[in-house]
């Protein structure tokens, strides 16, 4: 984890002072590695800490995630309002990226390498992972959805000026949401909060369609900032509930889903909104947050079908 986020640093230097496509480029690519190691080391680590913790964290370390995000908003706009450039943008992230690297190294779990479950097993699909996965690769189309097409509903759509209101609405909801969605899982279960995630996803999205107007539009963005919420967090820590793999090569079976969901939603949106308009294309989002519910619905019950032994 430390050297993948010592690599993003010195990738994000790179990008911002690349003078030719071919370095921009590599470093674009060595940022995409980077960041993608960083990603499965990191949640492996979480999880593994929630088993010391012995009750339920992991969404409050994705809502320090979602909050991430709204303050490298906040500060990306204050660089653009301040003229600064970009190559010096970047590398002052970098230098705070390598500072708490350093900082955090010690207080890290060590040793924690699995000693089975390491290697990728070819051959029939394993229900467990492909359940998972494809809870991860809807939550993925809602949340790249969001992040790319928020502002241009509010722009196009909704009319209003300044467009960043419904992507800060969703994300403020999702950071939110994140903290309290441990207690809330150990309140009502797993099986149930996929259940609610779904509806507040849905119903946030259709009332956004019905009414696009400028507050009905900010609650349903905030229903479904707060339906995404639970999601990754609950299946990341079901991933290491598996006995086929160990939880870190499990977190990088189902995240790949999820990427793909991301790479794949967005672009999916504009050639609806092409084809039809914008306000249609958003019934995608609904359409995947109404998936979480049978798609739960067939993982635990083939989760409750194995042996006790090893379910």
């Amino acid at each position: 984890m430390s050297f993948a986020f010592a690599v993003l640093a010195v990738a994000l230097v790179s990008i911002g002072f690349a003078t030719t496509a071919f370095v921009l480029i590599t470093s674009l690519c060595v940022f995409a590695f980077s960041m993608r190691v960083l990603n499965i080391s990191m949640n492996t680590q979480a999880i593994a800490l929630q088993k010391i913790f012995d009750r339920k964290i992991n969404g409050s370390f994705h809502g320090l995630w979602s909050t991430g995000g709204i303050v490298g908003v906040g500060f990306s706009t204050l660089m653009v309002a301040l003229n600064i450039s970009i190559a010096s943008h970047l590398l002052m992230v970098a230098a705070v990226t390598l500072v708490i690297t350093l900082f955090s190294y010690r207080f890290l779990l060590q040793n924690d390498r699995a000693k089975s479950g390491n290697k990728l097993i070819l051959g029939k699909p394993d229900p467990y992972i492909a359940y998972l996965g494809l809870l991860v690769f809807f939550a993925g189309i809602c949340e790249g959805g969001m992040f790319d097409w928020s502002g241009i509903y509010f722009k196009e759509v909704v009319k209003v000026e300044i467009f960043t209101w419904g992507y800060l609405t969703y994300m403020i909801c999702m950071a939110v949401s994140r903290f309290a969605s441990d207690r809330f899982v150990e309140k009502i279960g797993m099986a149930n909060t996929y259940v609610v995630s779904s509806c507040f996803i849905f119903f946030g999205i259709l009332l956004a369609i019905i009414y696009p107007t400028f507050w009905p539009s900010m609650i349903g963005f905030c229903l479904t900032g707060f339906g995404t919420a639970a999601i990754i967090p609950m299946t990341f820590t079901l991933a290491s509930g598996s006995k086929k793999y160990s939880p870190g090569m499990a977190i990088s079976l189902i995240a790949t889903y999820g990427i793909i969901g991301m790479f794949i939603g967005p672009p999916l949106v504009g050639y609806l909104a092409h084809a039809f308009n914008l306000r249609v294309s958003f019934l995608m989002f609904a359409f995947s947050g109404a998936m979480f519910v049978p798609v739960s619905q067939l993982f635990f019950r083939y989760k409750n079908s194995l042996p006790k032994a090893s379910a």
